[in-house]
C-alpha cells in the first residue's frame, strides 16, 4: 500500500487518489463540485480533494503546456509519473515567487509583483497526463493558466501552473534551491513517486475489472 511520509508530502494523497478512482467511476472530468451520480454516497464519506483546475480548455485542445519551477523540473520524476519525458523549454514566470514550504521538500510559488520564477515548460501534455500531474499535485495547490516567458527564444506562451492556494501561509519563508533539493532529496523523492504511481495504476485495474 502506498504511504508518503510526512516530510515527502503533506496529508491527503489518499483521499486524491480516492478521488480519481471516484472520477473514473463517474466518467467525468474532474469539475467541483462532483456531479450525483451512484458514488455520491462516496463522496461525501471521503470528501477527497485535489490541485483543483481552471475551467476546461476548448476541446479542440490535443495537448498542454505545463510550467513547473519545483520537483517536477527533475527529468527523472516526470518519467517515474508519466512514463516519458515530454520535450521542455528553460522558462521564466513573471510577477511570482517561489518560496520553501515549513516541513516540506517541494515549494510553492505566489503572486508578487517584480519578481520572477525560473523553471521550464513541459509541452505536449495530454489530458490522462494533466490528471495524474493533478492528482500528483497536493490539496493546498490551484492549477491556473498564465504567462511565461521561454528564455531560449525570448517567446512568450500561455501555460498551467499550480499555485499554491493561500497567500496568507505562515508556513512559507524563504527561497528554495532545486540543486539543493536534488543533492539531499532526490533519491527519497523518486522512492515516494514510484510508490505514488504503483498505487494509481492497481487503483485504475480496479476500477476497470
Amino acid at each position: 500500500m502506498f504511504t508518503r511520509p510526512r516530510h515527502l508530502d503533506p496529508p491527503g494523497i489518499i483521499r486524491m487518489l480516492i478521488q480519481y478512482e471516484i472520477r473514473i467511476l463517474c466518467s467525468v472530468r474532474p469539475l467541483f463540485p462532483l456531479p450525483f451520480c451512484s458514488c455520491h454516497r462516496r463522496r461525501l464519506l471521503y470528501s477527497p480533494r485535489m490541485a483543483s483546475p481552471p475551467p476546461p480548455a476548448p476541446a479542440a485542445a490535443a495537448a498542454h503546456s505545463v510550467f513547473v519551477y519545483g520537483t517536477l523540473m527533475a527529468e527523472e520524476v516526470v518519467r517515474v509519473l508519466l512514463g516519458r519525458v515530454p520535450p521542455s523549454s528553460p522558462a521564466l514566470l513573471p510577477n511570482h515567487q517561489r518560496l520553501s514550504i515549513r516541513g516540506r521538500v517541494y515549494p510553492a510559488i505566489l503572486p508578487v509583483d517584480g519578481s520572477k520564477v525560473p523553471g521550464k515548460v513541459w509541452k505536449g501534455i495530454t489530458d490522462r497526463e494533466l490528471d495524474v500531474l493533478d492528482i500528483f499535485e497536493d490539496e493546498e495547490y490551484v492549477r491556473e493558466t498564465v504567462g511565461i516567458l521561454l528564455t531560449d527564444s525570448a517567446d512568450t506562451m500561455v501555460a498551467y501552473a499550480y499555485i499554491w492556494g493561500n497567500v496568507d501561509d505562515p508556513d512559507l519563508y524563504g527561497e528554495w534551491d532545486f540543486d539543493e533539493w536534488k543533492k539531499v532529496h532526490l533519491k527519497d523523492y523518486l522512492t515516494m513517486t514510484q510508490d505514488f504511481k504503483e498505487e494509481l495504476e492497481q487503483l485504475e485495474s480496479e476500477t476497470h475489472d
